[in-house]
């Protein structure tokens, strides 16, 4: 956790009010989001440093991190918590107080994650934006076969610690059985388990991969592309960032379109209205 900067002290003070940025990413792969982010709050009226003052939060891909770094934000008293991450993040946030306004951004339900109670009327202290992740899994796994029709296996990476997940492996898995594919599960939670379920997928008879959207892999993406061509494993990932990175394809939501988003709707609430009348 990084100290009480001055100019955080002093908007404490109630020069200017400070926003919480909690987010499973880190802080170095965060920065284009980040950024998105302050433009949107900029959209609203709102500069960092002017008139308002961002206080972070990185739990560096570690879901085990997430529910103190949240307290330590509710215990530093900011107008509106911003989280980044899923709805893992959303939920620690949740969980921190009942009180200060949260705005998220997701890639599963939130209604059925329990953080809202409908899209259009949210309710409670809760609203955010919704991208829609796991439910473009069938449409990467529709990709990857585009480019490597003749494979029999595909292999998915995924992260155990993402509850976002469950939604993934029932599109994948009806996805597969319409065409006739059989697929292989790998789970990694470290760099290390990453490292050893890459390196199986070959003895398994896999043909190519998809990679589950989740902010530890993004976070060590280079890491991982480097060890898919390694293998010769043709890969399809969530996001274009891993393409940028050397990656072969990636299908997914522009994440920097998704936080301009939560800045403008953190920009609306600090100007008072409240997250259960924002869809």
């Amino acid at each position: 956790m990084s100290a009480v900067s001055p100019l955080v002290a002093l908007a404490q003070q109630g020069a200017m009010p400070v926003v919480g940025f909690l987010s499973l990413r880190s802080a170095s792969e965060t920065k284009e989001l980040l950024a998105a982010f302050q433009q949107g709050l900029s959209e609203t009226g709102y500069v960092e440093g002017r008139n308002v003052a961002i206080e972070s939060r990185w739990a560096d891909g570690r879901y085990e991190r997430l529910a103190p770094l949240a307290a330590d934000l509710v215990s530093r008293n900011v107008a509106v918590i911003a989280t980044s991450g899923g709805s893992a993040t959303a939920t620690a946030a949740k969980a921190a107080t009942s009180r200060i306004p949260i705005v998220f951004s997701g890639g599963s339900d939130p209604v059925a994650a329990g953080l809202v109670t409908s899209f259009s009327r949210p309710g409670g202290n809760v609203t955010g934006v919704l991208n829609i992740a796991a439910e473009l899994t069938a449409k990467r796994f529709e990709i990857l076969l585009e480019l490597v029709p003749a494979i029999a296996t595909i292999g998915v990476l995924r992260n155990p610690g993402n509850s976002e997940f469950r939604v993934q492996v029932q599109e994948i898995e009806k996805a597969a059985r319409l065409v006739g594919k059989q697929v292989i599960i790998a789970t990694a939670r470290t760099e290390l388990e990453i490292e050893a379920a890459v390196a199986g997928f070959p003895k398994q008879q896999v043909g190519a991969l998809l990679v589950a959207n989740d902010p530890f892999f993004a976070s060590k993406r280079e890491r991982l592309v480097a060890l898919v061509a390694q293998h010769r494993l043709p890969a399809i990932y969530p996001q274009r960032e891993y393409a940028e990175a050397g990656g072969l394809i990636s299908y997914g939501t522009s994440f920097p379109d998704v936080y301009g988003q939560v800045g403008v709707y953190t920009g609306r609430i600090l100007k008072g209205e409240k997250p259960a009348d924002l869809p």
